[in-house]
């Protein structure tokens, strides 16, 4: 068995397009200030980050695809919240940025990271947001700039590879 040693967490020389939903936008400001952090932890130079704001949640997929086919950034962190009410609503929006993200990485190549809360009433968004349970801004960061370089490491034909 082995394992791959290319994930590293350094964001120097990157550019990194943040998306960042204003719905329930005391949440998703917790979110970005998580990414923005975890950002700089890494090395990255802030005038490389990008932050564009997005109406909502369901806006940031195609707001991502915008970005990633302009070519001028090495990845996307995508920032939400979605809360379930009284219908499956929450469920479609949930599942179509998830879903369109996934796709819009294979297809370009870079990452589209999908930091969106997706829970049951504000108090767990809280949690999710810089309370207990983390910031979901910090994770995604954190799985974009792993995605990056891993993804560079594969095309420039490291093998990375530790026994």
């Amino acid at each position: 068995m082995t394992t791959s040693d290319t994930m590293a967490a350094d964001a120097s020389g990157l550019r990194v397009a943040v998306l960042v939903s204003r719905y329930h936008v005391e949440i998703t400001s917790a979110l970005e200030t998580g990414a923005r952090t975890a950002f700089a932890e890494a090395g990255g130079d802030p005038g490389h980050l990008e932050i564009f704001d997005c109406p909502g949640a369901f806006e940031l997929a195609g707001l991502a695809s915008v970005a990633l086919e302009t070519g001028r950034f090495h990845a996307v962190v995508c920032l939400g919240c979605v809360i379930r009410g009284e219908t499956s609503h929450d469920a479609w929006i949930n599942s179509a940025v998830a879903n369109e993200l996934a796709a819009l990485s294979s297809r370009h190549g870079r990452p589209a990271a999908f930091g969106v809360i997706t829970c049951n009433d504000v108090s767990q968004a809280k949690a999710r947001s810089g309370g207990v349970r983390g910031n979901k801004g910090i994770e995604a960061m954190q799985a974009a700039i792993g995605a990056v370089r891993v993804g560079a490491a594969i095309r420039q034909g490291q093998d990375g590879v530790v026994s």
